[in-house]
Parts: structure tokens; C-alpha cells; sequence
């Protein structure tokens, strides 16, 4: 009509509605219809449910327009339910309570492929009237719903279901979760026994009062909705409303029967239990506070509460879901069994029963009746449940009986029924992602704690066996995305401890320790040995630590302290062996070069003899052989003795065995000579023993020079270690008590310790008081310094500059970050490669012939960019600054990637760190944000800079504009789809109902991916880009690039299929990639190479990681390759030569002629063979990598985009053989956390939403399937 119009109250109070139940007579024939179409037309009705077959009509009425006299009046064949009139009290609590009764159905649903087939039904059934929640497994095929009875059948969702296309079945009775119908008619059917209760469920009470709360932790409407269904159901509150923009909650009840703390407590006790509740000192009372004897006076009535029990039974020979639900079918029939839940995959069953009808092992013996073996679980502990069914309500009589019932049992159940697994995680790159486990499974109903260890790749985690088992809480974990397999030998986990116990006399001394510890809780083993003064202990250091064991043995009237260990470092260095050998082999030169020289000088000399039958030269070298043969050889003689001993031979059994003989024999014939009083000089080999161990000492001295370069680094991170940590006591407000300084190892899991400025961190743990700065550069690389407040991460041996901290240990021992690096690092150096590994070497002369780039993250940036943003309005009405800091703030808040992108984009424009204020944020996946921004006056130039202005903003796609009644006009949707051809993001921001707008956003190329692409080419390479994202976008990056062949849209497993086809055809591929989805065809290329940047799973798949983020370094990485191929053809040849022309020698083929090879020469062709291997391998030392600037000279002129035409671009897996149509485990994890990344991209309205009033947000997911090759294919990377 042309006017402006605004809701004066934002937030209306919402309508009391009633519901009215009728009844058909059974010999009426009845128009369904025309009672349908007639009170749909009737002012005031707002929701039917018609049952043909029960014969009833129940209408949801607001009574102050409409009543059930009047509705019988329009239709005369109507009456009203007897039975459902004489249970209603008529209020709206009872409809409450029916509210409170939420069912939960499981449906077998067929033909889901992917994860858009669970988004369309999980968009279509949620916004269903009466649909609580909804969850659909792809893996399972099924879908969960809870729904309220009331409002919607389950036939009516599987009739909903089958319309959007898919096959469902039911597959158990639907189960109630809250209060069903057996409770409610129970509640109904309790008699009041009083006139005091029916006063009492009167509402109007005697004395009225209002009482408000501040709540803190309500993030949404949800938490609203929990707080005020959870008390509205309670007997003595009258009403209540909660703010979520105020955090209050006022609250109407009944002061003579409950206290505000009482209220205070339950409202923190509503599910999830996170909530900070403290009453306002601005709450008005109606009425005086009740006396304490008042409250006294409520009756408890507790012999009318049915107590519930749980039970789990371990059941073997399951084979099928047949087997449970036969289980289930029986079971639930039996006498106090009020639900069984059986599960399959952990071979057990859940029942909750009465225990005054029936016990755990009267279930256990029905379930062997069937035919399948049962035994009870060993961690049993019947939870106790008190079934709420007496109208009085007396839980809230007062707080101490409150909390005596409801918060006692629990804190007992997590101490008896507390069982620890352990859960091996690969994944896991940095502390965001140990922090997203432990929030994920903290919130998982029947866990107690999880405790994450980084680098040790492990998960703890506290559980209630009743609830949850382990290969639950492992698929937890594999739905966040990460790997996880149960550590069957949970000792893991158990400290080991050694103790020096001094002051025992006796064997009763022995005794009287090892009884009396392990008597106590946590320690599972201990043995003391009296000759030695030892104890060795094994204990759980969750329970208890070594300072607690040191005390109790102390306590026994004995002395302990921890056995020494030597923390240096001296091991790794090899000082001693590099000195060792260098004295060996200066000794044996020593000798060696007198001994060479007589050997050349009398091959032209005469011998001269000084005696018959010995020569000066024999005798000369018979005393410059004797050092050599016992001084430099004496660590030879030694290892060669203890190799013997034990009945084994290694080289220097042989080295001893070659030289003594070769000594011996000398000796020997020089005496027979001399004896003889030989004229010959006879021929010995005194020169032998010297120079063999020359060149054996020198390789032995090298060989350790090189084992110390190479525990260097070991070394360094051992010196790390703190060897002392100060342990401080704290009270309730963190105020210093003691402190005391102790040895590392006695740190346990818990302490506070405090870390001086300069100190390294002894130990893992969590700041909880304090700022600083911390040096984490030798553990993590990072040069500089990372700030610590409470709540942050700090890592043992990194070291704390600025600031004092107190922190609480949670990795202590070998479990610390730094213990398993060097666990790491030393199994490193003492695995050895496969032999086999030289035979791929040489099988590397058939080069790679293709080479295949993976798009995100590897030829672009892999991070949302703003490119343009374009204006609108005139600039007279809101700048573009104006604008950017609007936008800027209200994406503050947002955790999407494209909110973060232009988040940062805003304030690199306005050159700000800090933006306004955001409001009422809510965000719709799929489709944008909606909120309200103020305080942005003092970023942007405007006069009216001190009136604080009001902004009400949406940004978003073209559906979420039109959702909200603006119109996009046919200029705007041209520039979005100028925009989404060129494989961009466009998004358009409206402030105040007018559309300001149009953000333009993408993943940008790598300035060097050209240049790279252009260079594999001149090589001889043949270069692919496959990609998962949408065939617009790749054929826009391909053509940034020059690359002429693209598959697009191909899911992780087809990755594979494509790599494996390249294969086939016989070309070799080499496969460039860096996230999780690109391992397995890292994995199957013949070469894999992982940027560096990537995920921990791409780079242990891939044979070649590239430290830096550089496509250059992919062409450097295939030079350098070609080069070491060709190195070690060299070396080859080098090493093939001395063994080709040396072996036959020293064999004797050529004594005939006189070519005799002495052992000294063999041992000098030996060692010559190595030295030429090594210095031919160092001179690749002297390769340089290209420079960026050297490749741009030669290949710039040639280089250019290429036009679409030449580019060919292949759908999905294209020629390749699928065996079946449903997705890996891999592709569904991807689709599904894509999908909701590249949501934006897919905003025309769905074809297949069903006709009501909420449009559907999931639909957005799957897009307009007009356009689907361009819109609705998930994307990947």
C-alpha cells in the first residue's frame, strides 16, 4: 500500500493454544473430508489430526475464539471423548505434560547415496509440525526421529519420507523419551489424598510469587525452550518466561511449597547441565518467603514411586539384526521390563526394569532361554531411578531432599561404573584439533572425561559402561573426521615406577610393603627386592602418583626416594667410540707407514740378512707389527671374545681370525728360518695386520663421527628436559600456600606447578593463572614467541619469558609431548629400511610420464579471498566504508570460511583490528546470517558519529533475500552469475531492508602454479588437474594455468580409480595433493608428493613431502630425482668395479700370470670402493635449485592462459568402471563437511519442499536440479 510498517514488540508473547478431542460414533458413516475442509475454515483452529481407523479427531484450538461446544455445533456427528474428557483437568498442564512425552522413532530408509540424499530429508522432515529432531545415517540407512505424538503420526513422517523419494520402513515401535502415554495416564490415575493436594494442583495458589533469575550459558533458542519446558512441567510453578536476549528467566510459583534456591538449582540441572543460574537482587516477591517448617510438612510420599534399575547384559551369538529385535521382541514382554536396548555391534543389551518384579539374572537366564549365551556385565551397577508418578511432585520440597535425590546418585554411578579405554588417533595436526575431540565427546551422554596426548596420538577416555562402549566412543571420533582404533592393551596407560627403600632388615619388611601396597587403590603390582633395596612398582597415575606411593612407604617407618637415571645426554654424542677408534687407527698409521715404506723400499732392494734366515726387513717389521697387532687391535680381540663366548661370529671374529694368522704364520716360518738357518729370506706377512687396521680403524672412526652428527638433534631435545618442577598449593581463590620443589618424574597428574620467567615447563598442561610469553621454537619450529593466558596449552621443555604462570599438569612422564618426540626420533634411527629399497631405485629408469594436480589447497591457496566488492546504493546513502565495517562486524561472528574471509578483508580496508558491536546473530546453513550492528560510528568519517546507530543486516544468497522480501533485480542476478561462472562466491549484504551490496569471493591461484605447470610441460610431462569442485571452477583455474586436462567432480575413491587407470595404460604418476581426501591417490601414485602444508594423513601417504608451500619445489623435487638417479648409476658403476675386477683376483684365476692380490690390497680396494661411492654421492652437494627468477627468463615468452575451447573438462570418473552406485566411507565424509562450505554456491529454491508455512533450509544443500551440473554437485577438494 505504500506505507512503512514495524512490529512494535519484536518478541510477542506466544498464543495459548488447547486441545480438544472428539469422537465418532462406529455405525456413522462419516465425510473425512468435509470435517477436514470445515474446521480447517474455522477461526481459531490451528492444527487437525484426523485417525480414521481409532475414529477420532483431535483439533489444537486457541480457546479464546474458538471452544469445543462450538465445533460440535458445526458438525453435529462429532462428540467429545469421554475417557480423555474425564482425564483432563482442564488446564494446560496436563498438555504440557503430553508436550513432555517425546517419542523416538527408527525408520529404514532406502536408496540414500549421499550425504545431499540425508540433507533433503533431514530439510524436508525437520520442519515438519510435531518434529522435534531428526537424524539420518547414510551409513545405516536409517534415520532417527523425535516427535511428539500429539502433533504428528509415524505413518504420517514415513508417508513424508516415501514422498521425497525414498523407501521407508519401520523399523521398532516408536519408544518414549520423557513422560509417555503409560506415565502420563499413571500421573492422571494417582489419587490425591488429600484436600491439601487438590489445593495444591489448583492454579490459583494461596501464595503467588515472582522470583528472577540471570542465567548464564543460553546460546540459542533451544536452551529457551529446555528451561521453560522443564519447568513448566513442575507442580508448583505457575509460569514461566525465559529472555535469551536479557539471559533472565522469571518465574511464577508457589512460595509455600518451593524456595528461589531450589528453583535456582533445578534450572541448573535442565539438560546440558552448563548453565550458571544466580537469582537477581532485583526480584520481587508477592508474597512472604515460606518457614522452614512449612516445607518440612510436604509429604514424600516415596512408597508410591516405582523404582527403575539398569542393567547391562553381555549377549554372544548375535548374528543379525534379526537376532535383536527378536531379543528386544521377547524380552520387553517379560514382567518389569520397562525397555531393553540391544546392540549389535557391542554384543550387549540395556535394560531398564522394576527390581520389585524381576532381577538382572532372571533376564539373563530368558535370554539363554532363546538360544544365545548371557552373562552379566562385570562393571554392573544398577542406576536407580525414581519414575516420577505421583501428582504431588515431591522433589521439590526442599533443597536438601532436592539434591539428596537427584545429585547424589549421579556422582556415585561416575565413581563405581567408570570404566578407562584407550584410543589410538591419527589425524590430528595441532591443539585445535585435540581440543575439538575432547569438546565433542564431553558432550556424549555416559562419558566422564577424555584426556588427548598430541604427539603420542592417543585418547583417554573415562566412560559408564552402561551407557557407551569404546567402539561407540571410536566412531565419535571418526565422525569429527579424525582416524581411531581401540588400544587393546589398556597397561599402556599404567605408570611404571622405581623406588630405592631403604631400612628394611628382613624378608617381613618385604612383606609388610607389598602387602600394604597393593591393598590400595590404583596400584596393580609391586615388587621389593631385599638384596638390592628396590621396589617396582606399576600403578594407574590417574588414581594415584609417585609422590603418594613415596609417602605411604615413608609412612611404613622406611626411607624412599626415586632411583637416579642419567639424564644427559652422553650416549648419543659417541665421544668415547670416536676417541676410541681415532687412538686405533692413529696407532695403527702410525706403524702402518714404517711398514710400507721397508715393503716398496726392498722390492728394489736386496734383502739383507742380519742372521740366517732373518732379514733386517723381516725383523723391522716383526717390531713394528707387535703395537699394531696388541694395542691398535685390542678392541678388536675383546669384541671378537664375546662374540665367541656366546657361540656367535661377526667381522671381528674375521678381522682377528685374518690378522692373528697372518701375524702367527709370519712368526712361526721366521723361526723355522732362523732354526733352520735358512739362506733364503722367507716370505712373511708382518705388512698385513698394520694396514688392515688402518683402513678398518678409519671407517670404524667415521662411521661414529657420522652417528654423532646424527643424534644431534636427539641429543638437543633430551637436554630439554626440566630436571625439577615447583609444586605449588593453592586455595579456593588461587591464592599461594606452600611450594614446594621436587624432581620432574614425582610431577603428577593434576599438580599446579609453577613456571618462573626463564624456566622451561617440566611437564604438558593447561595455564589457569597468568600471562606470558613462551619459546616453543625448539619443539615446534615456530620462531616466535607464543602468547599463554588461562586456558592455553604449554608443551614440556618449551620456555616461559615474561611472565609468571601456573599451569595443571595433564601429560606427565613418558607422556608428555617432548618424551614422545624422542620416542619418535629414537625409533627412527634404530629402524632400517628394507633392503629391497635399492631395487625401487633402479626400477626408477622408467621416469613419471604424467603428472596430477589435486586443486584446492595445491594450485590455489585453498583459503576463500575477497575479489570485489561492489556498492549498490548511491554512495550518498551509505559509503562504501560504511558498508565494509557493517559487513565486517556482523561476519565477526560467523565461523564459516567465507564469513572469515570477509571479515578479514573489512579490516584490512578500515586498517582496524577491532570492529563494532554484534547482535542477535543467527546464522541458516546454507543460505546467510541475519543480526544486528551497532557501535560502528568510530571506523568510518560521518558527523553523526556520537548517536549510536542501529543496523539490521542479512547477508547471504539470492534465497535468503528472498526469504526476507527483498527482490533481486535481473541486474544484480547477472553479475552473481557473471561471478559463479568464473567459479567465484557472490553473496549480497541488505542493511535496513535495502539491498547495499554484492561480495564477490574465490579461492586464488598460486602466483607460481603457471609458471610450474609450464615448466612440467618442456619437460616432457604430461600434466592433469582432478579435482572434486564443480566443473565451473575447475575449467576457470585450468585456464589461469595452462593446464588442458581436467576431471572435475571426482570423489576421493574416483581419485584413485583415475590414477590407477592412468597406470594401466602404462604411463608412471606422480600425484600432487594435501588433504585427506588426496591419500589414497597419493598412496596408490607411483610417486606421491605432499605440500608440506597439508594434513598429517596426505603426508604420510606420500613419498615425497615438499617443506615449503611452492609448486616450483614439485619441478625441483623431479630435477633433483633425475639427478640422484643418475648418481647412483655412477655410484653403481664405482662399486660394480672393484668387486668385478677385484674378486676374481683375490680368488687366484690370474696366479698363472702372475696377478696375485695381497690382503692389505683387498682391504685398501675395499675401503677405496666406499671412498669413491662417497665422494662421487657428495657432489651433490653442489646442486643448486633454480631459482623463481631463472625459470621466468626462459619460459615467460611462452607462456599464457589458455581459452576455454582448449581446455577439456570430464565429469566425475568419466570412462572408468563403477561397481556400485554407493559412496566410501572417505566420500561421504568429505561430501558431507564440503557441502556445507560451498553451501552459498547452491541457493535456488529446492523443487521438491513441502508445501508449509517454514521454507526449508536443508533443501539449499541440494540446489535447483534444473542446474545441476553447474549448482548441485557436492563439492570437494
Amino acid at each position: 500500500m505504500g506505507f512503512d510498517a514495524i512490529l512494535h514488540n519484536p518478541n510477542p508473547f506466544p498464543v495459548l493454544t488447547d486441545t480438544v478431542f472428539l469422537t465418532v460414533a462406529a455405525s456413522l458413516a462419516v465425510p473425512w473430508d468435509h470435517i477436514q475442509n470445515t474446521l480447517l475454515k474455522t477461526k481459531g483452529v490451528t492444527d487437525i489430526k484426523i485417525s480414521p481407523q481409532q475414529r477420532t479427531v483431535v483439533v489444537t484450538v486457541i480457546p479464546s475464539i474458538v471452544n469445543a461446544n462450538q465445533i460440535i455445533e458445526l458438525l453435529p456427528d462429532l462428540s467429545l471423548d469421554t475417557g480423555t474428557l474425564e482425564k483432563k483437568s482442564g488446564t494446560c498442564e496436563e498438555y504440557s505434560m503430553a508436550q513432555a512425552g517425546e517419542v523416538m522413532l527408527k525408520m529404514k530408509v532406502e536408496g540414500m547415496t549421499c550425504h545431499s540424499c540425508t540433507s533433503t530429508i533431514e530439510g524436508k522432515i525437520g520442519k515438519l509440525q510435531g518434529v522435534q529432531r531428526i537424524k539420518v545415517s547414510l551409513d545405516n540407512q536409517e534415520a532417527t526421529i523425535v516427535y511428539q505424538p500429539h502433533l504428528i503420526t509415524a505413518e504420517e513422517i514415513k508417508r513424508q519420507i516415501e514422498a521425497v523419494g525414498f523407501p521407508a520402513f519401520i523399523k521398532k515401535q516408536p519408544k518414549y523419551l520423557k513422560l509417555g502415554a503409560i506415565d502420563i495416564e499413571r500421573l492422571k490415575n494417582t489419587p490425591v489424598k488429600s484436600s491439601e493436594g487438590s489445593q495444591q494442583r489448583s492454579p490459583s495458589y494461596t501464595s503467588d510469587s515472582t522470583v528472577t533469575f540471570i542465567i548464564d550459558g543460553m546460546h540459542c533458542k533451544s536452551c529457551v525452550l529446555n528451561i521453560e519446558s522443564a519447568l513448566s512441567t513442575l507442580q508448583y510453578v505457575s509460569s514461566i518466561v525465559v529472555s535469551l536476549e536479557n539471559r533472565s528467566a522469571i518465574v511464577k510459583y508457589n512460595a509455600n511449597s518451593v524456595t528461589p534456591e531450589t528453583l535456582r538449582k533445578a534450572i541448573e540441572a535442565v539438560s546440558p547441565g552448563q548453565y550458571r543460574v544466580s537469582i537477581s537482587s532485583e526480584a520481587e516477591s508477592t508474597s512472604n518467603s515460606p518457614s522452614s517448617s512449612s516445607l518440612q510438612k510436604i509429604p514424600l510420599n516415596i512408597a508410591s514411586h516405582p523404582l527403575t534399575q539398569e542393567t547391562v547384559i553381555n549377549i554372544y551369538g548375535m548374528t543379525c539384526n534379526s537376532c535383536v529385535q527378536s531379543i528386544e521382541g521377547v524380552i520387553s514382554k517379560k514382567a518389569g521390563v520397562k525397555s531393553i536396548r540391544v546392540s549389535l555391534a557391542n554384543g550387549n543389551g540395556t535394560v531398564e526394569y522394576d527390581p520389585l518384579l524381576t532381577t538382572p539374572e532372571t533376564l539373563r537366564e530368558a535370554i539363554e532361554d532363546m538360544g544365545f549365551d548371557a552373562a552379566l556385565s562385570d562393571t554392573n551397577e544398577p542406576l536407580v531411578i525414581i519414575a516420577q508418578t505421583s501428582s504431588e511432585m515431591p522433589l521439590l520440597t526442599s533443597t536438601n531432599e532436592f539434591y539428596t535425590k537427584m545429585m547424589t546418585p549421579i556422582h556415585d554411578v561416575e565413581a563405581k561404573t567408570s570404566s578407562k579405554c584407550y584410543i589410538q588417533v591419527t589425524g590430528m595436526t595441532c591443539a585445535s584439533c585435540v581440543a575439538n575431540i575432547e569438546r565433542n565427546l564431553r558432550r556424549e551422554e555416559g562419558i566422564y572425561s577424555v584426556l588427548v596426548a598430541l604427539m603420542a596420538g592417543k585418547a583417554e577416555v573415562r566412560y559408564n559402561p552402561a551407557v557407551i562402549q569404546p567402539p561407540v566412543i571410536a566412531e565419535f571420533i571418526r565422525e569429527l573426521g579424525f582416524g581411531a582404533t581401540m588400544i587393546e592393551n589398556a597397561d599402556e596407560g599404567d605408570g611404571v615406577l622405581e623406588l630405592v627403600v631403604r631400612g628394611m632388615t628382613c624378608a617381613s619388611c618385604v612383606h609388610k610393603i607389598e602387602s600394604i601396597l597393593t591393598k590400595h587403590r590404583g596400584i596393580f603390582y609391586c615388587s621389593v627386592a631385599l638384596a638390592t633395596n628396590k621396589a617396582h612398582i606399576k600403578y594407574d597415575p590417574e588414581i594415584i602418583g609417585p609422590r603418594d606411593i613415596i609417602h605411604m612407604v615413608e609412612s611404613l617407618g622406611f626411607e624412599a626416594s626415586l632411583v637416579k637415571k642419567d639424564r644427559s645426554a652422553s650416549h648419543l654424542d659417541h665421544k668415547r667410540e670416536i676417541r676410541q677408534w681415532r687412538r686405533s687407527f692413529l696407532v695403527s698409521l702410525f706403524f702402518c707407514i714404517p711398514v710400507m715404506g721397508l715393503m716398496i723400499y726392498m722390492m728394489v732392494m736386496d734383502h739383507h740378512l742380519i742372521l740366517p734366515g732373518l732379514s733386517i726387513m723381516n725383523l723391522l717389521s716383526f717390531l713394528l707389527c707387535v703395537p699394531v697387532q696388541f694395542f691398535g687391535g685390542w678392541y678388536f680381540y675383546i669384541q671378537a671374545y664375546k662374540a665367541l663366548k656366546h657361540k656367535t661370529a661377526n667381522m671381528d671374529v674375521l678381522i682377528v681370525l685374518a690378522t692373528t694368522i697372518a701375524f702367527a704364520y709370519s712368526l712361526v716360518i721366521l723361526l723355522v728360518a732362523m732354526y733352520e738357518r735358512a739362506k733364503v729370506n722367507p716370505i712373511t706377512f708382518f705388512d698385513t695386520p698394520p694396514m688392515l687396521f688402518v683402513f678398518i680403524a678409519l671407517g670404524r672412526w667415521l662411521e661414529h663421527i657420522a652417528k654423532g652428527k646424527t643424534s644431534e638433534a636427539l641429543a638437543k631435545l633430551i637436554s630439554l628436559q626440566a630436571t625439577e618442577a615447583t609444586i605449588v598449593t593453592l586455595d579456593s581463590d588461587i591464592i599461594l600456600l606452600s611450594e614446594e620443589q621436587v624432581d620432574v618424574e614425582l610431577v603428577q597428574r593434576g599438580d599446579i606447578i609453577k613456571v618462573v620467567p626463564g624456566g622451561k615447563f617440566p611437564v604438558d598442561g593447561r595455564v589457569i593463572e597468568g600471562h606470558s610469553m613462551v619459546d616453543e621454537s625448539l619443539i615446534t619450529g615456530e620462531a616466535m614467541p607464543v602468547a599463554k593466558k588461562s586456558g592455553s596449552t604449554v608443551i614440556a621443555g618449551s620456555i616461559n619469558q615474561n611472565g609468571s604462570l601456573l599451569i595443571r599438569a595433564t601429560h606427565v612422564g613418558a607422556d608428555t609431548t617432548l618424551s614422545q618426540i624422542v620416542k619418535l626420533v629414537e625409533e627412527a634411527q634404530t629402524s632400517k629400511a628394507p633392503i629391497q629399497q635399492f631395487v625401487q631405485c633402479i626400477l626408477i629408469f622408467l621416469q613419471v610420464k604424467v603428472v596430477v594436480f589435486d586443486k584446492t589447497g595445491t594450485i590455489t591457496h585453498g583459503t576463500p579471498v575477497v575479489n570485489q566488492v561492489k556498492v549498490l546504493v548511491e554512495s550518498n546513502r551509505i559509503s562504501r566504508s560504511k558498508i565494509l565495517a557493517i559487513v565486517g562486524t556482523a561476519e565477526s561472528n560467523s565461523e564459516h570460511p567465507l564469513g572469515a574471509a570477509i571479515t578479514k578483508y573489512c579490516k584490512q580496508e578500515l586498517d582496524t583490528e577491532t570492529l563494532g558491536t554484534c547482535v542477535d546473530f543467527q546464522v541458516v546453513p546454507g543460505c546467510g546470517i541475519s543480526c544486528k550492528v551497532i557501535n560502528i560510528e568510530g571506523f568510518i568519517l560521518t558527523h553523526n558519529a556520537l548517536n549510536a546507530q542501529q543496523y539490521k543486516v542479512l547477508i547471504g544468497n539470492r534465497e535468503w533475500m528472498i526469504r526476507n522480501g527483498l527482490v533481486v533485480n535481473n541486474d544484480v542476478d547477472d553479475s552473481m552469475t557473471e561471478h559463479e561462472r568464473k567459479g567465484r562466491t557472490a553473496v549480497l549484504v541488505a542493511v535496513d531492508g535495502k539491498l547495499c551490496g554484492l561480495i564477490a569471493i574465490a579461492d586464488t591461484v598460486k602466483p607460481e602454479a603457471e609458471l610450474a605447470v609450464h615448466i612440467l610441460k618442456s619437460m616432457g610431462l604430461e600434466v592433469v588437474l582432478m579435482t572434486g569442485d564443480n566443473s565451473k571452477t575447475a575449467r576457470s583455474i585450468a585456464s589461469q594455468v595452462g593446464i588442458t586436462k581436467v576431471f572435475a567432480e571426482v570423489l576421493p575413491s574416483h581419485k584413485v580409480a583415475k590414477v590407477k587407470q592412468l597406470q594401466e595404460e602404462g604411463k608412471r604418476v606422480a600425484m600432487v595433493g594435501d588433504g585427506i581426501n588426496d591419500s589414497p591417490a597419493l598412496a596408490m601414485a607411483n610417486v606421491g608428493i605432499a605440500i608440506g602444508t597439508g594434513t598429517d594423513v596426505a603426508i604420510e601417504a606420500a613419498d615425497v613431502v615438499l617443506i615449503r608451500n611452492d609448486l616450483l619445489d614439485v619441478v625441483a623435487s623431479i630435477d633433483l630425482s633425475r639427478k640422484t638417479v643418475k648418481r647412483i648409476r655412477i655410484n653403481f658403476v664405482f662399486a660394480l668395479i672393484f668387486n668385478l675386477v677385484g674378486i676374481p683376483i683375490a680368488a687366484g684365476v690370474f696366479m698363472p700370470i702372475g696377478l696375485v692380490l695381497q690382503p692389505w690390497m683387498g682391504s685398501a680396494a675395499m675401503a677405496a670402493s666406499s671412498v669413491s661411492v662417497v665422494l662421487s654421492s657428495l657432489f651433490l652437494k653442489l646442486y643448486r635449485k633454480p631459482t623463481y627468477e631463472n625459470y621466468e627468463l626462459h619460459a615467460r615468452s611462452q607462456m599464457g592462459q589458455k581459452r576455454p575451447s582448449e581446455i577439456s573438462v570430464h565429469v566425475g570418473i568419466d570412462d572408468t568402471s563403477r561397481n556400485s552406485p554407493k559412496l566410501g566411507l572417505l566420500d561421504r565424509f568429505v561430501n558431507y563437511s564440503r557441502a556445507s562450505i560451498n553451501s552459498l554456491l547452491s541457493d535456488k529454491r529446492s523443487l521438491n519442499s513441502i508445501g508449509t508455512g517454514e521454507p526449508d533450509k536443508h533443501s539449499l544443500l541440494v540446489g535447483d536440479l534444473r542446474d545441476e551440473r553447474q549448482d548441485s554437485r557436492t563439492r570437494f577438494k
